[in-house]
């Protein structure tokens, strides 16, 4: 039976349009994974000679065992936004006498040999060569190599479990940032010292084999557990289910203040209230907000002047960016209907443009505590706010124009590229990189007060300008009309 379903997957993946479509794509994973190899080898190969120069005085061995805490949670990190566990198209297998237990079995096994997976080994298996070629006794670093493939391995099935407590969440990623926190917080707070259990634990095995029967047992526990989960789900009905959610109506009453773009808007409040996508976007605006709490408290980033314009503009921008890169994408689904009604184009975008520099005022003045760590940080923050309203909204909105991809509104937020294209990341020149540049030369060449003004002037030139800029992105976006109409109309 596993042998069926290893050909029915081959069969899946290589007859699929996404395969035709993706081949140039594929490719390109194809190279990132040997580069990412040749790294790990590298680091096999080369690590106890590191070790040994930066710690002359001390066992490398042991030095290893002492970072291998920050390795697991770092891989654990690493995981749960890039490797999702491999499901099959099991509906059609629920209606035939196939055992739960073996599609299950299935599914985990293959979990077992993923990339993921082997990445490791090729930077855990050279450095244990190298430590035998050393002196190191093969009896005590075999054990040890073997309770690092089993570590994976464990790592592997638990992030999974976090991901099945993810999907319970508003906040995607808040029990990968639970766990990690812990962990970490409780060997940062002297706790419990984690990096010590960790490393001693391994070397207790290297010295006693017998008690590699301890990992053992927790990757049996782990995998029991997702067993359960997996086979408790595997239902015919569970899939066909309909989703029963309570709609909670806001008043938003005071948008008709805003006159003929005010049903748009509401429009666009709901759409990011009432998804999973543009909800978790909303709530990362803390993360915007805070942004700068990472930089401003060390003092190395005090006389980095050029960096208060990055973390100005980003922080200030932080929902025009990751909502407007996006324009009119978040309504894809419904954007043939909505370009079939009766409508001004322009009372379209101008709905997004106004909640986007609302957003940057509210985000500026929330930001205002920032003056704690000086005068000049809220002054940039405020010609950057000025910056984002003026000449970042605009260019953003143009941005959307060429916009292709359809939105999936429930899958989560936080590291997903679905519906991402070149767009983005060539638009981060212009909204993120200019501004930045543009600073930083002339707080160089002339001086603060003048790479200041820079930013205001640019700003309130786009505010001067906006009805003409206005125009021009309007006549884009019905140039491109129709092709968005059937770029959108794509399932894939």
């Amino acid at each position: 039976m596993i042998k069926r379903f290893l050909s029915l997957e081959w069969k899946q993946y290589f007859r699929s349009s996404y395969w035709q479509k993706s081949i140039a794509i594929n490719i390109l994973l194809i190279f990132f994974a040997l580069y990412f190899v040749v790294m790990f080898l590298g680091l096999g190969f080369g690590l106890l000679f590191i070790l040994k120069k930066a710690f002359p005085n001390e066992d490398p061995f042991v030095i290893a065992n002492g970072f291998l805490f920050f390795w697991i949670i770092g891989d654990l990190m690493m995981r749960f936004f890039l490797q999702k566990l491999p499901v099959m198209s099991v509906k059609p297998l629920l209606t035939l006498p196939i055992k739960r237990s073996t599609v299950v079995h299935y599914v985990l096994g293959k979990s077992a040999v993923s990339f993921f997976n082997f990445l490791p080994l090729f930077a855990i298996i050279p450095f244990s060569i190298m430590l035998i070629k050393d002196g190191y006794s093969a009896s005590m670093i075999l054990p040890w190599m073997f309770a690092l493939i089993i570590i994976v391995l464990i790592i592997n099935f638990l992030n999974f479990i976090i991901e099945a407590f993810s999907a319970e969440t508003e906040l995607s990623f808040l029990p990968l940032i639970v766990v990690v926190g812990t962990l970490f917080g409780l060997d940062y707070f002297d706790i419990l010292p984690m990096k010590s259990i960790v490393g001693d634990g391994l070397i207790s095995i290297a010295n006693t084999p017998i008690l590699l029967l301890v990992p053992i047992v927790l990757l049996l526990l782990f995998y029991g557990y997702n067993y359960k989960i997996l086979k408790q789900k595997l239902f015919l009905d569970s899939s066909l289910k309909s989703k029963v959610a309570e709609v909670k109506v806001a008043d938003m009453s005071w948008t008709k203040r805003f006159g003929d773009i005010a049903p748009f808007m509401q429009l666009d409040l709901k759409l990011i209230w009432r998804n999973k996508r543009t909800k978790s976007m909303a709530m990362l605006l803390v993360v915007g907000l805070l942004y700068g709490l990472f930089f401003y408290p060390q003092p190395i980033y005090r006389d980095m002047e050029f960096m208060f314009a990055f973390i100005g503009i980003f922080s200030t921008g932080f929902f025009l960016i990751n909502f407007g890169q996006f324009i009119p994408a978040w309504d894809s689904s419904y954007y043939k209907m909505l370009m079939s009604q009766n409508i001004k184009y322009q009372q379209y975008l101008r709905s997004k443009f106004i909640l986007m520099v609302m957003s940057v005022v509210i985000l500026f003045v929330l930001g205002i505590p920032y003056v704690y760590f000086g005068w000049k940080i809220l002054i940039v923050h405020f010609a950057a706010a000025i910056y984002n309203i003026g000449v970042n909204s605009h260019v953003i909105l143009y941005g959307g124009s060429f916009n292709r991809k359809k939105i999936d509104l429930d899958k989560k937020a936080a590291f997903n590229y679905q519906g991402t294209g070149a767009v983005q990341w060539l638009i981060g020149i212009p909204l993120m990189a200019l501004p930045m540049g543009l600073f930083a030369l002339i707080n160089w060449l002339i001086g603060f007060e003048a790479a200041v003004a820079l930013l205001i002037i640019f700003g309130v030139v786009g505010i001067v300008l906006h009805k003409k800029l206005m125009k021009i992105i309007t006549q884009r976006y019905l140039d491109s009309k129709y092709k968005m109409i059937d770029a959108f109309s794509q399932d894939s």
